[in-house]
């Protein structure tokens, strides 16, 4: 496997890190910036310390989808939505996000346009074309054998002009200067040239550090780019191991020999759900039913940096609309404690740490096909973590590191030391 050198330098404040992505038109009725700041308190209480806002630009009118449209068909890069504030809403809310010692972090859109965002009549050049010279619909494929989707809302611009590289940029130094923000989470980012980044983040970090975080998973955009990148292979692995189709072994290669090599020191972003797959695949209670804690808790403690998603503190129990209003049932906040135990683990145990700051994997032999267990260790901290992943009740015998225990089914337990 290739090897790839980073040469990121994380945020201090990012090593031991919990993310939250905030989905801001289903977070509150009012769907707003400033309905966010009264929950802050119960999110820094939770254990976040990273808050991901989805797009907040405004929304392009033509072909827009449903009544409100996509977050990530943008009309206007250095414009806030007005469905959900102004900028000075979003200035307030990243100093009450920072006066709490939390970061913030904006969702960017940087390889399409909604078809009416300002560049597609002043630079039309910016853009991709068809065979017969015409700005089209944005046809994504995520590689050579994936079928062609028609994302008929966008247009895709063209990374082979220079000049679009520099507008491009100044749109991300905007927000850092007039807001304060803290990075970006960047969409479909390996359909852009690793370059772009590589010099975009460059540009960036000359105001102040920030973190940047990939949607997508080739390691090379660890190099010089982002700090984090999404580990979609054990998403779509837990997601089979729920439906039945995989098991603990499969989970013990994926871990012991995984398939891609990426930098010691590369994070990458565990989850057992984002707006993505809630909205068109399946919300939690479909996808794991009674095993939702099980696959959560082992998101939260192999290595690399647990997700949160909106509602999910909650028992996220329905599919929010992608381009309709659909406010999320908050309820009793039925799993908040257990989040913020695994944020408590994060925060406070090395073993757990992001990247090189933490403990490598240690698959222990009574592991089998239901039954997992690892340990990390870093220095003198060390977390052992025992999941029964089947729906039956598990004996496990005493070892060195914990004594006679019965497991429930899809119990767990976390020791330390």
């Amino acid at each position: 496997m290739k090897k790839i050198v980073s040469r990121v330098q994380h945020p201090d404040w990012s090593r031991n890190a919990v993310i939250y992505e905030l989905n801001v038109r289903q977070f509150s009725p009012e769907g707003t910036l400033r309905a966010i700041l009264p929950q802050l308190g119960r999110l820094k209480n939770m254990g976040v310390d990273i808050l991901w806002l989805m797009p907040i630009n405004p929304i392009g009118v033509v072909e827009r989808k449903g009544t409100l449209g996509s977050n990530y068909a943008v009309s206007d890069y250095k414009a806030v939505n007005p469905d959900f504030g102004s900028l000075e809403d979003l200035r307030e809310l990243v100093r009450e996000v920072h006066r709490l010692g939390m970061y913030l972090i904006l969702d960017w859109v940087a390889n399409h346009t909604a078809w009416d965002h300002v560049w597609v009549t002043e630079h039309p050049d910016w853009y991709l074309k068809n065979a017969a010279g015409q700005i089209h619909s944005y046809v994504y494929r995520h590689d050579e054998t994936a079928p062609e989707e028609h994302w008929t809302d966008v247009v895709g611009l063209d990374y082979r002009q220079p000049a679009l590289w520099d507008a491009m940029t100044d749109a991300l130094l905007y927000w850092i200067r007039e807001a304060d923000i803290d990075g970006y989470r960047c969409d479909v980012a390996g359909l852009l040239p690793t370059a772009y980044w590589e010099q975009a983040r460059a540009a960036l970090e000359k105001i102040k550090p920030v973190f940047m975080l990939a949607e997508w998973s080739t390691p090379e955009l660890h190099r010089a780019a982002f700090d984090m990148t999404y580990d979609w292979d054990l998403y779509d692995l837990m997601t089979r191991m729920a439906q039945g189709e995989a098991s603990v072994l499969d989970l013990k290669r994926l871990v012991t020999r995984p398939p891609v090599a990426y930098p010691a020191d590369a994070y990458r972003m565990r989850f057992t759900t984002n707006h993505d797959k809630n909205t068109w695949v399946a919300h939690d209670e479909e996808l794991y039913g009674p095993a939702f804690k099980a696959y959560a808790v082992l998101a939260a403690t192999l290595p690399g940096m647990m997700l949160i998603y909106s509602g999910q503190e909650s028992g996220l129990d329905k599919r929010l609309e992608f381009f309709e209003k659909d406010p999320i049932n908050w309820g009793t906040y039925a799993l908040a404690d257990f989040y913020r135990e695994l944020a408590r683990l994060k925060h406070q145990n090395r073993a757990l740490w992001n990247g090189t700051a933490g403990g490598p994997v240690e698959i222990l032999p009574v592991t089998t096909r239901t039954l997992l267990a690892f340990s990390r260790v870093k220095d003198d901290n060390r977390v052992t973590v025992l999941i029964n992943f089947s729906r039956r009740s598990r004996k496990v015998a005493a070892s060195d590191l914990w004594p006679d225990l019965t497991l429930k089914p899809f119990g767990y337990m976390i020791l330390e030391g």
